[in-house]
């Protein structure tokens, strides 16, 4: 299905099928295929009716009361009325609850919802950043914190106090980089605990479900709804400025063909363009385009942040053209400069007030970009220009949603994309309760794979497969209340062992189990750990192993290394924000060095931390364990914000976009954190990293709409 695409250099790569030279663009005439009208005639809101919830709704709240329940129906469909009937059902009878999402942003969100429904002193927060309430019968949090709970009781041989676990965007699980952290959270959870899933659409719900009815040794109900809230129609844009059904008429249950203009478009010598090569669109004409056939409000996902941002520019011959939005778009955003004075200057606020388009990407401070999610889902911006990102866990609706690529960039490299990432994007079209209809708008450019675009919209969800990994945290939590025997017993519960014994009783008899893999890597962090002092001979945690496995982190061998060796500083808590900067930041970058950033002082203390923990980096290195270089660059950004250096200076002159900064700030607390609590092992340190954590979390890195 994808063998027209390659991994591809974003700079360099074509794809096979793009033809050599292209012709320039002309000037954009606004038009629609005939076959349009009726489609166009459905645009509009439906009449406002009492909420009837969905049988797949009413569905999951009886399957939840009598087992565990896994949803798995199309984004926006209405999952989080579940667990908020579920939730309510628990607390009239006096139980607890627990809802963990992915993101902060999300649970964030998800607070203030449920608060306003519950009532404030019900909900709770438990987030790292922010701690509210923790003792309420309804706690929101993130996945990792619910993760960090199990660890702890475990550890003190009790049970969490609720009664239901709710994980939503629960396809998280096969996510490469956090899945491991929901499979961790299904497998420790008590089998008292009812557990909920929301999931986006997922292949292979069965497998999951049988998977967890095999270690929980309960039933797991699993509820699937394929039907999209709001139908969705695929559109083409053709570079004349000519809007065309992606797909043409076809025999019943025959395989879609593509639009017989579509077709006529992929034959064209040289093949017309909406750009030349190398440039943006023209994004105002095209908005010109969806606002005559009412398609707007609009998300365009774009490659890059450079291109979101510079889209904005794109649009300035589209001026916003009702006074009355103008006044409301200012409204919302001088409530947001009274939180953040950043706000009221920032240089694409003119965009947002006189346009109605704005940006959203990681490079962005949180609070602009919950600003700009505020002012989409209030129906007050035409358009939004965006990276993929946005597309998983937000609630970011739009009638339609345009896109450039079949690919997306995962942090390392441009792979295609895979069906669920593309069902979350056009997941956002179509808002229920305010269209008939949504729109998924495939414009030509370089990167689009117009044949894979057409198998995308037809393919099924993706499966999810485990992701679950031995890492140092999780083998000190484990040895906390198991030994390593029982830790092996319970290796062979993960998700990636059932679906191993599965893949080896259809095709290879005699493959190696995932669980003895898992098995053998836990061994090899075991003896590196027995060998450093943390861990005992017959597999008890040492002392020292005690208080390490307080530090659920990324790197928490190094981390301790450090705090042995006297390496991280208890006498300066902006220097030791600073080192810990440096053993959090995991970006590929040139080390540059930063003179307005580098005392002597920082110089010194990182170039002791570098040398004191080389031995150790040089031996795990060794033996096959990634550690990511120390840089400079990190730990001079964080230590000067600790230090009270002017934001509006740091960023340039950190050579950091504001969002990745805030990012890098935000991440470092978090380690600060789990620091601050070896008060009795590192006393006058983690009192500096109670104290460092203050001088980090300061406006605009944390406000109150992002704590």
């Amino acid at each position: 299905m994808r063998s027209g695409i390659k991994k591809r250099d974003p700079r360099r790569h074509r794809y096979r099928n793009e033809p050599p030279d292209t012709p320039a663009p002309h000037p954009l005439k606004p038009a629609a295929d005939a076959g349009l009208k009726k489609v166009f005639a459905e645009i509009g809101t439906p009449e406002q009716r009492p909420f009837q919830p969905d049988p797949f709704q009413l569905a999951a709240l009886a399957a939840i009361e009598r087992s565990d329940c896994l949803v798995s129906v199309p984004t926006g469909a209405g999952k989080t009325w579940i667990a908020q009937k579920a939730m309510e059902r628990i607390h009239k009878i006096g139980g607890q609850s627990w809802y963990a999402s992915p993101l902060k942003a999300l649970s964030n969100s998800k607070y203030a919802e449920f608060s306003r429904i519950f009532g404030s002193e019900n909900v709770g927060i438990l987030t790292g950043d922010r701690k509210e309430n923790p003792g309420a019968p309804m706690i929101v949090g993130t996945t990792e914190i619910l993760r960090n709970q199990l660890y702890d009781a475990m550890s003190q041989g009790a049970t969490l106090s609720t009664d239901l676990v709710i994980l939503d965007e629960a396809h998280f699980l096969g996510d490469q980089e956090r899945g491991v952290v929901w499979e961790e959270v299904m497998i420790y959870l008590p089998q008292r605990i009812s557990l909920l899933m929301l999931s986006a659409t997922i292949g292979n719900a069965d497998q999951i479900a049988g998977w967890l009815q095999s270690i929980r040794k309960k039933p797991c109900e699993i509820v699937q709804s394929n039907d999209r809230p709001v139908p969705l129609y695929p559109l083409f844009f053709h570079p004349s400025g000519e809007l065309l059904p992606f797909f043409g008429q076809s025999a019943k249950g025959k395989k879609q063909r593509l639009h017989k203009k579509v077709r006529e478009y992929l034959t064209e010598k040289p093949r017309p363009q909406l750009s030349p090569r190398g440039k943006l669109p023209p994004f105002g004409a095209m908005l010109r385009v969806l606002r005559k056939y009412n398609l707007l409000p609009a998300i365009f996902f774009l490659k890059s942040r450079a291109d979101c941002d510079a889209a904005l520019e794109k649009c300035l011959e589209n001026p916003l053209p009702e006074p009355e939005r103008k006044f409301a778009i200012s409204d919302v955003i001088e409530q947001f400069a009274a939180q953040s004075p950043r706000i009221a200057h920032h240089r694409q606020r003119s965009h947002l007030e006189n346009l109605a388009v704005g940006a959203h990407h990681a490079g962005q401070l949180p609070i602009w970009k919950i600003l700009v999610e505020n002012l989409m889902t209030q129906g007050l911006l035409d358009a939004v220009f965006a990276t993929s990102t946005v597309a998983a866990g937000m609630n970011f609706p739009a009638r339609t949603v345009v896109f450039f690529n079949t690919d997306r960039f995962n942090g390392k490299e441009f792979m295609p994309l895979s069906a669920t990432e593309f069902h979350q994007m056009t997941g956002r079209a179509g808002r229920r309760g305010i269209d008939h209809i949504g729109f998924a708008l495939a414009a030509p450019s370089k990167f689009l794979d117009i044949p894979l675009t057409a198998d995308l919209l037809a393919s099924p969800p993706s499966d999810v497969d485990s992701q679950i990994r031995i890492n140092f945290s999780m083998t000190l939590n484990l040895l906390l209340s198991h030994t390593p025997e029982e830790i092996r017993n319970l290796l062979t519960r993960s998700f990636a062992d059932y679906q191993s014994r599965r893949r080896k009783a259809r095709f290879s008899p005699t493959a190696d189990s995932t669980e003895n893999l898992l098995w053998q890597d836990f061994l090899r962090h075991l003896s590196l750990l027995s060998d450093k002092g943390y861990v005992t001979e017959n597999g008890m945690l040492t002392e020292d192993g005690i208080w390490a496995s307080q530090l659920r982190v990324d790197q928490p061998l190094l981390i301790a290394e450090g705090l042995q060796l006297g390496l991280l500083p208890a006498s300066d808590p902006a220097l030791l924000a600073g080192l810990i900067a440096a053993l959090v930041y995991d970006r590929e970058t040139e080390d540059r060095m930063i003179r307005p950033l580098l005392p002597k002082k920082l110089i010194s203390a990182f170039l002791s931390v570098k040398r004191g923990l080389t031995p150790l980096a040089a031996e795990m290195t060794a033996l096959g364990f990634s550690v990511r270089p120390l840089l400079i660059k990190p730990a001079a950004a964080v230590y000067a914000w600790a230090r009270h250096y002017p934001w509006d200076k740091l960023a340039p002159t950190a050579e950091m976009e504001e969002g990745d900064l805030a990012m890098l700030i935000l991440r470092t607390a978090d380690h600060l954190r789990h620091i601050r609590t070896l008060t009795q092992a590192f006393p006058e340190t983690a009192q500096a990293a109670a104290e460092a954590v203050t001088l980090l979390l300061k406006e605009p890195v944390l406000t109150d709409d992002v704590r």
